[in-house]
């Protein structure tokens, strides 16, 4: 098949993240299958418009915005000069590339999760107000019986919410990467560790402000923060702000061999996040044997976490500090989360993931109706 992925950015884009990651092992994987892969995405300083990468395509074209419709004339080009795609993979990441426009190919809508809580908080009232209309009125009507894929129950149920007909919506859900052998183990004093971009919507204040409560129950206690984003000095204030600077480490961006050892390292994982399609931190520091703690209607993050068993969900501030200051103080509690934690984790598998879009895309290819259900891992 050949397939086009429009995905708003990727991985070497400076706010790359999750669903870059997604993105481009998808694109990587299919095209390991023998698929003529090609991913389009915004530009950024430094990067080239084209590039070959594990097999696959770049095209890269416009800006933070403006990449939507530059995606869709060169979508358009290359159409024409290459011939049609068998398939068009539109994500959705708030505002959707509007493919339909620009192909005649079948187009796929793919969401990590709605972004009703994001919007206010990453954009002003009017833009927030803007980009939630067209994700929650305009776009169900636009894509009304395209085929769509989600990462995760949670956002199938959201998208009914909104009006996809769920009979439309396939769930697939994320891999995660075999974790590294690592030679180190847990840290020997306490340790706390968050992994993601840092953006506003991620809450990593939430983490400090944690850290800082427990001190005082727990004065060797440690934050290392992996990740970095336009948000790290607000970061970095709170830490300041809250007296605990000294007890905070911003690691910003690491390689894979770092991020491993740092959550082998952790003593519990925290994901203060306020919506996520999936969570894919959660698994990879699962697949270490660290749980997490979240909070609870955080889309995704309430099936990547099993509450009670994997990890805990919180309802707030107050009851997320009581419970990592109760893992703290119970090894035995952290080790048993932390095996069943390990052990859900090798369940997401990267190959599931593709086999599941491989399938699907060939239903598509045929114009059959939207497949529904969800792939097998859970």
């Amino acid at each position: 098949m050949r397939i086009a992925f429009l995905n708003w950015r990727d991985s070497t884009h400076p706010e790359g993240g999750g669903a870059e990651k997604y993105a481009e092992t998808v694109c990587a994987g299919l095209a390991a299958r023998g698929h003529d892969v090609s991913m389009f995405c915004a530009r950024h300083p430094g990067s080239a418009a084209e590039e070959m990468r594990a097999s696959y395509r770049v095209l890269r074209q416009g800006g933070r915005l403006g990449v939507y419709a530059a995606t869709l004339r060169r979508l358009r080009a290359v159409e024409a000069a290459e011939g049609a795609f068998d398939a068009v993979i539109d994500t959705q990441n708030g505002l959707p590339f509007a493919a339909p426009l620009a192909t005649r190919s079948p187009v796929v809508v793919l969401v990590h999760h709605v972004h009703r809580e994001q919007w206010p908080i990453v954009f002003g009232r009017v833009t927030a107000k803007v980009g939630w209309t067209i994700e929650s009125r305009i776009a169900p009507r636009f894509y009304r019986g395209h085929q769509y894929v989600v990462v995760s129950q949670e956002t199938r149920s959201e998208l009914a919410e909104l009006g996809v007909d769920p009979a439309d919506v396939a769930v697939i859900h994320n891999g995660t990467d075999v974790p590294l052998s690592v030679t180190a183990g847990r840290s020997e004093s306490p340790r706390l560790v968050v992994l993601g971009r840092l953006v506003p919507h991620k809450r990593v204040e939430h983490a400090i402000r944690v850290l800082a409560r427990l001190l005082p129950r727990h004065p060797d206690l440690r934050l290392h923060i992996v990740g970095d984003g336009w948000w790290a000095h607000e970061i970095r204030s709170e830490a300041e702000r809250l007296g605990v600077s000294h007890r905070v480490d911003l690691l910003g961006h690491v390689d894979e061999t770092v991020k491993n050892l740092e959550l082998a390292a952790g003593w519990v994982h925290l994901a203060p996040s306020v919506k996520e399609g999936w969570g894919l931190s959660v698994v990879e520091a699962a697949s270490h044997g660290t749980p997490t703690v979240a909070y609870t209607h955080t889309g995704g993050l309430s099936e990547s976490i099993v509450d009670g068993h994997t990890g805990a969900l919180v309802d707030d501030l107050d009851a997320m500090v009581d419970t990592v200051d109760h893992l703290l103080a119970s090894p035995a509690e952290r080790e048993r989360m932390g095996k069943a934690a390990k052990e859900h984790s090798a369940a997401f598998t990267w190959e599931r993931t593709i086999s599941a879009w491989e399938t699907m895309l060939r239903h598509v290819v045929r114009r059959d109706q939207p497949v529904a259900g969800t792939d097998d891992a859970d």
